[in-house]
C-alpha cells in the first residue's frame, strides 16, 4: 500500500528536487524565498503532476498483471499459512 502513495509522490516531488539542484549548482541557495515565486512553483506542480498522471498510466499500462485468485492466510494443520495468489 505504501508504494501505491510513494511512487506518485516522489514522481511528484521530482521537479522540486531538480530545481533545488539547479539552484545548489548556481551556487544559490535553495531555500530563499526570492527563488521561489509563484510562477515558479506553479510551474514545478504542473510539471510535477503531469509526471505523477504520466508515471500512474505507465505503470498501469506496462506492470506485469496479476493472475489467479489470492488464497487468504489460513490455519492448516495447526500452523498459520501465509496469504498467496495462485
Amino acid at each position: 500500500m505504501l508504494r501505491v502513495i510513494l511512487e506518485p509522490a516522489l514522481l511528484f516531488l521530482s521537479p522540486f528536487a531538480a530545481y533545488m539542484a539547479y539552484l545548489y549548482l548556481r551556487d544559490r541557495y535553495p531555500f530563499a524565498v526570492d527563488h521561489w515565486t509563484r510562477s515558479a512553483v506553479s510551474s514545478l506542480a504542473l510539471a510535477g503532476l503531469a509526471m505523477a498522471v504520466a508515471g500512474i498510466f505507465f505503470l498501469g499500462f506496462f506492470a506485469e498483471p496479476h493472475r489467479g485468485a489470492y488464497v487468504p492466510a489460513h490455519i492448516e494443520n495447526g500452523r498459520l499459512m501465509p496469504g498467496h495468489a495462485e
